[in-house]
C-alpha cells in the first residue's frame, strides 16, 4: 500500500513538472549592439525625416505556448539621435519629448495572441512624455541563432505608428506631422 501511494505521488509529481515545463518561457534580455529602436516623422508636408534612439534595454519572455510570452522594453530620450545636434536638443526639450521631466520612454506587454507560427498580436502599455496608453501591434518572430559559441540569440521586429498629440505632445503642428512611424528590431540574448 504505501509503495503504491509512493507510486502515485511520483506520477503526480512528474504531471506537475511536465505541466511546468510546457509552459516555461526562455528569458532573452535585449542586447543594444544588435538592437535598435528607429522612427520618422512627417516634416513640413514634404518628406520623411528619420531619426534613432541609441539605446535600448529590456527582456523578451518567450514561452512555448506563444500567447503567454511578455515583452518590456526601456528607451532613455536622452538617447535620441537625428544626426542634427540642434535638432535633438529641439526634440529633448519641452516642445517635444522633455527629456529632463519625463526621461524614459517603456513598454510592457498585456496580452499576446498568436497570429500563425511566426507573427503575433502584442498588446501592452506605452509610457511616453509621462502618459501611458494601452497599444497592440503586429511582431514577427525573425528566427533564433547561437552566436558567439553558447550564447542563444532571439529576434523579433515590429512596425506601427503612434500619435504624439495622443501623449500630449504638440510639437510644432503643421511643421512635423501628428503621426510618428517606429520601427523595432530587437535581437535578444540567453
Amino acid at each position: 500500500m504505501r509503495s503504491m501511494k509512493i507510486l502515485a505521488a511520483v506520477a503526480a509529481l512528474s504531471l506537475v513538472s511536465s505541466a511546468l515545463s510546457t509552459a516555461w518561457a526562455d528569458t532573452y534580455k535585449i542586447d543594444p549592439v544588435h538592437s535598435g529602436v528607429t522612427f520618422a516623422a512627417h516634416h513640413a508636408g514634404a518628406g520623411w525625416v528619420p531619426g534613432r534612439f541609441n539605446q535600448v534595454s529590456g527582456e523578451l519572455n518567450i514561452a512555448d505556448d506563444l500567447a503567454k510570452s511578455t515583452f518590456s522594453v526601456e528607451i532613455p530620450v536622452d538617447s535620441l539621435d537625428t544626426n542634427n545636434e540642434k535638432r535633438n536638443g529641439h526634440l529633448k526639450s519641452p516642445d517635444f519629448f522633455n527629456a529632463k521631466q519625463y526621461p524614459t520612454i517603456s513598454f510592457k506587454s498585456t496580452s499576446v495572441e498568436k497570429t500563425d507560427d511566426t507573427h503575433l498580436k502584442v498588446t501592452g502599455d506605452l509610457t511616453l512624455h509621462g502618459v501611458t496608453k494601452s497599444i497592440s501591434f503586429p511582431v514577427e518572430l525573425t528566427g533564433t541563432g547561437e552566436f558567439p559559441a553558447g550564447t542563444k540569440r532571439y529576434g523579433v521586429r515590429s512596425s506601427f505608428t503612434v500619435k504624439m498629440s495622443e501623449y500630449g505632445i504638440k510639437g510644432m503642428p503643421g511643421a512635423v506631422g501628428d503621426e510618428i512611424e517606429l520601427n523595432v528590431m530587437f535581437e535578444g540574448t540567453k
